[in-house]
Order: structure tokens, then sequence, then C-alpha cells
């Protein structure tokens, strides 16, 4: 695992199309949420610092549920050199933790690459007019690194406190603090490179 920073991409960017499988089946695409603000969160299933969020991640789900705000995660590995961010895996993690909004596959790793997102987790908030507003980290905690693979979050449980500002900030026809951190965890398990 390379500890890998989100790119910070310029408030402001236009977010990008995209029409991807969901773990349902459906495809979902960015014109499902015209006119409202979008959250698009770039995660896996094996990655520490995913795990360490993950439980927030459910809560935010539960807690915007009936907000006019659209939440969406994107899961854009390398599956056949991480299989357990395969499709099957994805919809048993989306059971594990309650995810209630939808899990999609970018197998091709095109909207990865769209958004510039580096990391899992990084995080992206778009307002109503899918204009970027928000972007990097959930909030300030991190996992504990115990010993090489294996971390603990006990005593320092993610709370969502930036991200839940800045969707909050949006929802209100805000502008989030132009203050922002990037996220930090696992590199996005690019493929390989194809040569001629």
């Amino acid at each position: 695992m390379a500890l890998t920073e989100s790119s910070m991409l310029q408030l402001g960017f236009q977010a990008p199309d995209f029409d991807l499988p969901n773990i349902d089946g459906h495809t979902i695409s960015r014109s499902h949420f015209l006119g409202r603000p979008l959250l698009i969160m770039f995660i896996c299933n094996h990655c520490p610092y995913v795990k360490h969020v993950a439980t927030e991640l459910a809560n935010i789900g539960t807690d915007y549920l009936d907000k006019e705000i659209g939440i969406v995660s994107i899961q854009s590995n390398d599956v056949d050199a991480y299989p357990d961010d395969s499709a099957e895996k994805m919809k048993e993690e989306s059971e594990h933790r309650g995810y209630s909004f939808p899990y999609l596959l970018d197998s091709d790793q095109s909207v990865a690459k769209a958004y510039t997102a580096t990391c899992t987790p990084d995080f992206f908030l778009f307002d109503a007019n899918h204009k970027l507003a928000y972007r990097g980290r959930l909030d300030e905690t991190r996992p504990t690194r115990i010993t090489s693979g294996v971390y603990d979050s006990k005593g320092n449980e993610a709370n969502g406190g930036e991200l839940r500002a800045a969707m909050d900030a949006v929802l209100s026809g805000n502008s989030p603090a132009l203050e922002q951190w990037p996220s930090m965890g696992c590199n996005i398990k690019w493929k390989p490179e194809k040569t001629a």
C-alpha cells in the first residue's frame, strides 16, 4: 500500500458525466442527480483507510437520505489484481456496512481518471449545478497502524465533521469553507499500462 493524498482538484470544476453499473444491476449516471448537489466518494472494500471511515459513510448515507443531495460511491481499483474489490464483494460489503447509497463499479477506471481521484477514500462534493464545492478528507481522523496490514480506529473513530459541514453548507446554498485538506489513503490500484 502506498499512502497517497487526494489531488485537490480546482474548486468550480464541472463534474464529468458518468454511466456506471450499480451493485443492484441498474446503471447510475450523473444525470440522475441534475438540479441537486452531489457527493461522489471513491472507496473500495479492502483499504484500511476506507474501513476506518465505513461506519461513518453509512451514517452519512442514512442521515442525508431524505435531504436534497445525491450520494454515490465508486470503486475503481483493478479487480483482477485485487479480487476483494470485485462486484460480488462490493455487494457483500455494501450489505455488511448498511450503505444506503449506490456503490458503482468503474471497471475501466475512466471515471476515476476524469475526476482525478488518486486514493481511497477520496471525496468530491458538487453544488446543485455540479460545480465542485468541496474536495478532500472526511475529517481529521486516521486509523492507527499497528503492524503491516493491521490498523485500529478505537478511540479515534471517524466523525465526518468536515464533509458534513461542507454538505450542510451546500444544502443551504452557501459555499463550504475554502480551507480544505486532502484526503489520505491507499492509492487507487491502477491497471497496468498496455503496451503495443
